[in-house]
């Protein structure tokens, strides 16, 4: 029989600069209520120079370590699955990470899904644990200020104006009756794999170079991705949400609470009906944005502190990432 792995510990960080809609309308020309009231955009968070993706998973990562009491010496493996827009290009971030946590007990790699990145993480750190019992403590930590490759003056990539800066960690137990992972499932649509790409086409006159980088993210054909979104994200979405309800051995009647992706307000709420959800049974990030993989440990702590999950409760969290991949995990909290 498979060990038990669960959430003993989970910490977020956000820098303290933000942008309101007002500010984003003034550089994009996008009228501020099409941002607050179609996009769901009321505001996200801006990171400084000193707010660097493995900066702010570290500080995330404290706070998850901290909550679960556990010393940093006793994990055993880190895993980075944030921003490849991070410190250093070519570069393993977990390491910085494990180093400055001071899990120095502990290996560590990266993996890397984009915004669906969070459900795979909770999945694979599971299957290690599950196969290796060598590994008690597993953290999973991201960052991401991937708002820096979006030109606002560029509309083709006008999904992407969400785009906010922040952190997020789990710590994870084998052997545990806490918060236990029963479920992932994941499913990835290569048609649209080079959609969206970084060109320097898309910098936009007189914008700065971000570091060693050169360039900002791009759509290569709008009219093919918009089309095919919309035929696939509603079913795909269904799809990985109720497999991996099904692998957990419980039923969508069962969950009580989804974490999600932050995306435009009416396909949020459309995904809530289509799996028997009410907004009260989830957390809308409009004041945030969409922190690429650490929504998902962001949705579980607002819904955690406005008491929309409760002991006993069945929760998934799910995203999506360019790519495109769908993916989705199933807790039993508490």
């Amino acid at each position: 029989m498979s060990p038990s792995v669960g959430i003993v510990g989970y910490g977020t960080y956000l820098p303290r600069a933000v942008e309101t809609a007002a500010d984003i309308a003034a550089l994009s020309g996008i009228p501020e209520a099409v941002l607050r009231d179609k996009m769901g955009i009321r505001q996200r968070h801006t990171a400084d120079a000193a707010e660097t993706v493995t900066y702010m998973a570290t500080r995330a990562a404290e706070r998850a370590i901290a909550q679960a009491g556990v010393d940093p010496a006793q994990i055993n493996l880190v895993i980075s699955h944030g921003s490849e827009h991070k410190d250093h290009l070519v570069w393993n971030a977990a390491a910085k990470i494990m180093n400055d946590v001071g899990a120095n007990n502990a290996y560590a790699f990266e993996m890397y899904a984009l915004c669906a990145g969070a459900p795979i993480a909770l999945h694979t750190a599971r299957l290690l644990m599950s196969g290796d019992p060598r590994l008690h403590y597993v953290l999973l930590a991201a960052g991401s200020r991937e708002n820096e490759l979006v030109n606002l003056s560029n509309q083709r990539s006008r999904f992407m104006f969400n785009f906010g800066a922040g952190g997020g960690a789990l710590l994870l137990s084998r052997d545990t009756d806490k918060n236990l992972i029963l479920g992932a499932a994941a499913y990835t649509d290569g048609t649209l794999s080079e959609t969206v790409v970084l060109t320097e086409a898309a910098i936009g006159s007189g914008a700065p170079v971000i570091g060693e980088l050169r360039g900002r993210l791009d759509v290569t054909d709008a009219d093919y991705m918009a089309q095919r979104l919309g035929e696939v994200s509603l079913p795909n979405f269904l799809r990985v949400i109720g497999e991996a309800v099904e692998q957990s051995g419980a039923s969508l009647e069962d969950v009580r609470f989804l974490g999600i992706t932050h995306m435009k307000r009416s396909f949020y709420l459309q995904i809530l009906e289509s799996i028997g959800l009410t907004p009260e049974q989830s957390v809308y990030l409009e004041d945030y944005g969409h922190i690429q993989s650490v929504d998902q440990v962001l949705t579980l702590e607002l819904g955690l502190a406005q008491g929309k999950i409760k002991p006993g409760d069945l929760i998934v969290l799910a995203g999506a990432g360019t790519g495109y991949t769908w993916s989705a995990a199933v807790v039993r909290w508490g």
